[in-house]
């Protein structure tokens, strides 16, 4: 029997620049309405797809909500990390960003398989040193925050916070012994805040979502508002 933490309930005050962000990842149709299949198999009335940032006004855009929020943390690290492949243009679209603002800090990514030539290796860019702040689009299962912590650790770096665009704030799932995947009653941003140590800045969290939602006048916002809280009833954790 599966067992969640109740999920909390959304801000009594709305964060403002969550709201933005939600509109504008609906705008851009970045996040969308329905019902998609997620890699946990959970089959989810909303989907977020950062890929669909994908011109130059939209990725500077996203580049600068992830820079209002990660300067709003006072969250302190040396250099940008982006895990292949979303990571990628996230990193150095924050990095240009940052610098703009008077905060030039290097960057550096990996590939998913090592090169056997030139500089070789999986990692390019910047030298892994410091503290490093990861940045990404989502995480689920935190397959590849773990996998980018193991890197950076092995550079002889340190780990030290996570920067994401939305946190689902929903059960991850672990394969059991018997090799069956299970729900566990903690998110992946809980998992990497409490067992790895990182600090977790996330543009918007489905709190923010259902928060939205609930000041929308649309009749189709009603709808989707009363689903995605079932899936949060279901899913969620506090």
């Amino acid at each position: 029997m599966t067992t969640s933490t109740p999920p909390s309930a959304p801000h009594a005050n709305p964060d403002p620049l969550a709201q933005r962000f939600v509109q504008f990842a609906l705008a851009c149709g970045v996040l969308r309405f329905g019902e998609f299949k997620t890699k946990a198999g959970r089959l989810s009335p909303y989907f977020f797809n950062a890929g669909l940032f994908d011109d130059g006004a939209k990725l500077g855009q996203l580049a600068a909500f992830y820079a209002d929020r990660i300067l709003a943390s006072g969250v302190a690290f040396d250099m940008i990390f982006g895990p292949a492949y979303k990571g990628i243009p996230l990193a150095a679209a924050l990095a240009v960003e940052l610098a703009r603002r008077g905060h030039n800090k290097p960057f550096a990514y990996n590939r998913k398989e090592a090169k056997d030539h030139g500089e070789g290796g999986t990692l390019v860019g910047a030298p892994l040193q410091g503290r490093v702040l990861i940045v990404d689009d989502v995480m689920s299962a935190g397959t590849a925050a773990r996998e980018s912590i193991a890197l950076i650790r092995g550079a002889g770096a340190t780990p030290h916070a996570l920067a994401i665009a939305l946190d689902r704030q929903e059960m991850a799932t672990e394969v059991a012994p018997d090799g069956t995947v299970r729900d566990v009653p903690y998110s992946a941003v809980q998992y990497v805040q409490r067992e790895l140590g990182l600090a977790v800045c996330a543009i918007a969290r489905l709190d923010d979502l259902l928060q939205y939602l609930q000041t929308q006048q649309h009749p189709d916002m009603a709808q989707h508002r009363e689903r995605v809280l079932q899936y949060r009833a279901r899913y969620g954790v506090g």
